[in-house]
């Protein structure tokens, strides 16, 4: 498999970038690609939210009315659930969503991604290059070179870069990352899949450990 080298003013250099076909041309397994991504956005939950219940609401303890004779349900406290400003029953209380998925399924999950995206024709793969200092114009100019200015945009670096992520924050629908933090949900989540050609051998060399 292989896919053609190109600048950052998006012409070919007539380089070919060789993709192996046992991470970017595998049978894709969605039920990893589900689990992958479902950790992934679980791990990212802060699980803060918390409720009061019946015994942590401030409220009188009076007894609202008498027992009987009113033609209603009894009520001894207006802190119950049944009243509005009243205790909530079984409300959510800070908690981690946290949970554990093995690496072989990890692995799976983001060869089929890869492969999803290869069979979609959505990867592309540029030369390296950085930039002198943060400008989000030359970035933009970059987008646009490769024909993905109207698409939610993910490019994977070999290495973090300052002036390349400063460039790119402002833009909306880009996002920047090193190979070594790239994630199922990301490659799913792209339109274009943007690499850096040395940024091949390095994720290669993760997935076919």
């Amino acid at each position: 498999m292989e896919l053609p080298v190109l600048n950052k003013t998006g012409e070919d250099t007539g380089k070919k970038a060789k993709l192996n076909k046992e991470v970017f041309g595998i049978e894709p397994n969605d039920h990893a690609i589900y689990l992958d991504v479902k950790q992934f956005l679980a791990n990212n939950r802060q699980g803060t939210h918390s409720t009061k219940e019946r015994w942590a609401i401030t409220g009188s303890t009076k007894k609202i009315k008498r027992q009987k004779g009113t033609g209603t349900a009894r009520a001894g406290s207006i802190k119950s659930p049944l009243f509005r400003g009243g205790g909530r029953t079984f409300g959510p209380k800070p908690r981690s969503y946290r949970f554990k998925v093995n690496k072989k399924v990890k692995k799976l999950a983001r060869k089929s991604a890869l492969s999803y995206k290869m069979k979609d024709k959505a990867i592309q793969i540029i030369e390296k290059f950085d930039l002198e200092q943060p400008k989000t114009k030359q970035f933009a100019e970059i987008r646009n070179n490769l024909g993905a200015s109207d698409k939610k945009m993910l490019l994977v670096i070999q290495e973090p870069s300052k002036n390349i992520y400063l460039s790119s924050r402002n833009i909306p629908g880009v996002k920047v990352l090193p190979v070594s933090k790239l994630n199922t949900y990301e490659i799913l989540n792209a339109q274009a899949l943007v690499m850096f050609e040395g940024s091949i051998e390095i994720l290669e060399k993760h997935l076919s450990a």
